[in-house]
């Protein structure tokens, strides 16, 4: 039976003996195995040949200081295979004594832990990984957040400088405008980060409960969902300071692209009040500020969106389309929100003038798209409605 006991244990544990100057007397199959060493290449060896160059003198120090004083020393020791690899054990070194009760030998009981060491390295390494992440973040919305400013600053200067040449009122509109459009573009920031928020704050959680339950594959599925959350937020304040760029130099640019980019820009609206976007999209290039186009087109939806909800449409659809005609970029922009009054459809790109509630409009927005269409792009803005639709229609030349 004692026999059976050996060989139960032997071959359920990892073990050596060494005589008192720390030399292999004794291995079995399982030492042999992990550190990839024969038993011949073993015994008669100091049992350093396994010890790990990253394991601190200190700590064998220790060792041998505990087990040359009869007591029995417990630590996770790392070790280093024959092939350069490394490997983890929970040891257990027990000092054996004679009937004089002086030391005759060591032996020392190992089970492996490689596999749980190596996975609490990675996981220290990704919460490294994410930590830096985080603070790579901060840095960077803090950077945009001052190149933000500046540009805010630089906006107003150059709006200031334009309005200088026109009447008191024109200035006023200007600036109304710009203000009405900045905080727009912040409100589409917020309801951006919104959802992502949320999702980014559920896969922490969902992080920290794979950590608990040791879950390696979840780990890294939940650290890379959060890494890839982190990227799109950040793509998202790159959207919106591109948005507000100062550089107000002409050059030929895509109306389709142009477009797009402001449907990017309200997509999260779009579809939290169930709007249906239909496009036909034909590649036209003109010449104007592609920024520019895009706040014309964001306007227009948004003016969409809030006749859809003053009349209460169940269905909401806007309809856009790019064409070519003779000379001309034709930009079509047709909604089923309601259409618009008669006694309305003349005054709409008067200055000031509004169907909503003041504190949802401020009368400048299809104003100022106009002259962006006139003075920005040489083109016109006009409007058409009848059988509850309004189609709003830019023409831009084509050079």
């Amino acid at each position: 039976m004692l026999k059976q006991y050996k060989e139960a244990i032997e071959k359920s544990n990892i073990i050596s003996k060494t005589d008192v100057n720390g030399i292999i007397t004794f291995v079995n199959d399982e030492f042999c195995a992990i550190s990839g060493y024969s038993k011949d290449e073993l015994i008669g060896r100091n049992h350093n040949i396994v010890r790990h160059p990253d394991v601190p003198k200190e700590k064998f120090a220790l060792l041998w200081e505990t087990i040359k004083n009869k007591n029995i020393y417990k630590d996770t020791v790392k070790n280093l295979a024959k092939d350069g690899t490394a490997f983890y054990v929970n040891t257990t070194i027990i000092p054996i004594l004679d009937e004089s009760q002086n030391i005759a030998e060591y032996i020392a009981i190992r089970y492996d832990v490689t596999k749980e060491m190596l996975l609490r390295e990675e996981l220290i390494k990704k919460e490294a990984e994410y930590e830096e992440l985080n603070r790579s973040l901060e840095k960077r919305v803090e950077e945009q957040t001052r190149e933000l400013k500046e540009l805010n600053q630089t906006l107003e200067e150059r709006v200031q400088e334009e309005i200088a040449k026109n009447e008191e009122k024109q200035r006023m509109m200007f600036w109304q405008s710009r203000h009405a459009s900045l905080g727009q573009m912040l409100a589409n920031i917020a309801h951006q980060w919104r959802q992502p928020l949320t999702e980014l704050s559920l896969a922490m959680f969902n992080i920290k409960k794979a950590l608990q339950n040791s879950n390696e594959e979840d780990v890294n599925k939940f650290y890379l969902e959060s890494k890839h959350i982190i990227q799109n937020m950040s793509q998202t304040i790159d959207d919106f300071t591109n948005f507000f760029s100062p550089d107000k130099e002409k050059y030929y640019f895509n109306i389709s692209e142009s477009i797009k980019e402001s449907l990017v820009l309200l997509e999260n609206m779009i579809n939290d009040e169930m709007i249906t976007i239909k496009t036909d999209f034909e590649d036209i290039e003109v010449l104007g500020i592609t920024n520019e186009l895009t706040q014309v087109i964001i306007n227009l939806i948004n003016n969409s969106k809030d006749a859809f909800i003053h009349n209460s449409i169940l269905l909401r659809e806007i309809a856009i389309t790019t064409k070519k005609e003779n000379s001309f970029a034709v930009i079509e922009v047709q909604d089923n929100a309601g259409g618009i009054a008669k006694e309305n459809l003349e005054k709409i790109f008067e200055p000031y003038f509004t169907t909503k509630h003041k504190s949802r409009g401020t009368g400048l927005g299809l104003f100022m798209s106009r002259m962006i269409c006139e003075q920005g792009l040489g083109g016109t803005l006009d409007v058409k409605s009848k059988k509850n639709t309004t189609t709003f229609s830019i023409k831009i030349p084509v050079r």
